[in-house]
């Protein structure tokens, strides 16, 4: 009896080891489906993105990244510490030739950076998350449900931006990258995961 009685325990611990790695490898995939790895011309930065905070605005985000959108833009907006801000398609090529940052007499036909966007809008997702070094949150024009595909990340504290913005993610990794962006620096390549 006392020898089914031991076989009996070592089957449930093993069965509990089993299942807590299950668990373990699980919640591990879950937190890499919400994890986005961005190259740059100066580095690499992963974002861990909040979608309990904005889902809509992850989903978007993500499916955005998945499509490659991103993939060749260049970061038309760096102020020193601010933000960088990136995400606009009009913002791919070469200044002066395929895109302008302000608005050029000479180059009346060329697209404006950060005038350009997916071709739609997502509502805004405002949430207590706070506006930290590394947040990343969605850029807008002043109505509030303008976002679509430009987004910026902070190079230092922001509060004054809290609660008027939608904060979706934080860099993880690579923090020294965002310190390193210029104006003009290009998003190479960014994919879902690490």
């Amino acid at each position: 009896m006392a020898r089914n009685l031991l076989m009996t325990f070592f089957c449930i611990a093993f069965a509990l080891i089993v299942v807590w790695e299950n668990a373990e490898a699980k919640n591990k995939k879950m937190k890499e489906a919400n994890v986005v790895t961005m190259t740059t011309s100066k580095g690499k930065m992963v974002i861990e993105l909040y979608p309990k905070d904005a889902p809509k605005t992850v989903e978007n985000f993500k499916k955005l990244v998945g499509q490659g959108f991103y993939n060749g833009i260049i970061f038309h907006r760096v102020v020193p510490g601010f933000v960088i801000q990136a995400g606009d398609p009009h913002a791919k090529g070469v200044a002066g030739k395929d895109f302008v940052y302000q608005f050029d007499p000479s180059k009346p036909n060329l697209p404006i950076a950060g005038t350009g966007g997916p071709g739609y809008n997502i509502k805004a997702e405002f949430n207590p998350r706070k506006h930290l070094k590394g947040t990343v949150a969605m850029a807008r024009s002043q109505h509030p449900d303008s976002a679509g595909s430009q987004f910026y990340v902070c190079l230092a504290p922001q509060p004054g931006l809290d609660g008027q913005y939608t904060v979706f993610g934080q860099v993880i990794e690579g923090m020294d990258v965002i310190d390193k962006i210029q104006q003009g620096d290009k998003i190479t390549d960014m994919k879902l995961g690490k």
